[in-house]
């Protein structure tokens, strides 16, 4: 059985899970640990520990494909370079299962490898007298791939006004690794205060643009050309000031 096309998927949160309606019976529950992947070199696979804390056996079907961004969009296509085993599987009640990802390719010399597996739970036939939607769990995994020559982050910043008093901010990933941003304040150079605030999670990958519009926090005015970026991302802290630009 294949999965659903996934490149319409976008990661929500940190758990990067997916639900749709399906009709039928009740819905399971199941968790995946860890929640990223990391592979390299000398490190070409990584068990994924899957439980079940429904109260009924669960259907999980994977999928790994190949993951891009074009104009800050995901996009997924389908490869062999990392393979996820057993490709289908049922998780009892309250019970566990291992499934393995293993890549198949030499790592890239100079520039990260990124792709993502999907687990997704196949919908059994409903229970003798249900009434209701069945919710279909989804969850996507990034799988990071380290070049063999280390590779430095490194961030390039810059925002413009709109004329609405929103900011456009814009970073690009010049480096050679991907950043997940976690939370970003912007202010003015002469205040502390947060004018601008965001705190959804946006992973960039390397070579690519990412941009976010913020709307004013109330009571909050940007004065002068200059503002300041802090940012938490899966790197640690950074920060950053920039001139602002015009549309």
């Amino acid at each position: 059985m294949a999965l659903p096309n996934p490149t319409w998927a976008r990661p929500i949160g940190l758990a990067f899970f997916f639900l749709w309606s399906l009709l039928a019976g009740a819905a399971s529950t199941f968790h995946v640990s860890p929640v990223r992947v990391e592979l390299a070199a000398g490190r070409a696979s990584v068990a994924l520990t899957v439980r079940n804390d429904g109260d009924a056996p669960t259907v999980i079907q994977t999928q790994v494909v190949a993951w891009s961004q074009q104009n800050g969009e995901d996009v997924y296509t389908p490869t062999n370079e990392v393979l996820a085993t057993p490709p289908i599987f049922t998780v009892g009640p309250g019970a566990t299962q291992i499934a393995r990802v293993a890549l198949r390719r030499e790592p890239d010399a100079g520039r990260e490898l990124a792709y993502r597996i999907f687990l997704q739970e196949v919908p059994g036939p409903p229970r003798p007298g249900f009434q209701g939607v069945q919710m279909a769990l989804r969850i996507g995994i990034p799988i990071f791939v380290q070049a063999k020559k280390q590779q430095e982050l490194k961030l390039d910043w810059s925002a413009q006004r709109e004329p609405g008093g929103e900011l456009r901010l814009f970073l690009s990933n010049v480096g050679g690794t991907h950043v997940q941003v976690y939370d970003l304040n912007i202010s003015s150079v002469e205040s502390a205060a947060p004018v601008y605030s965001n705190q959804s999670a946006s992973y960039v990958l390397p070579g690519q643009r990412h941009s976010w519009l913020l709307k004013p926090l109330e009571r909050q005015t940007l004065t002068g050309d200059r503002v300041r970026v802090k940012a938490l991302t899966d790197a640690g802290r950074v920060e950053s000031e920039i001139v602002l630009g015009r549309p």
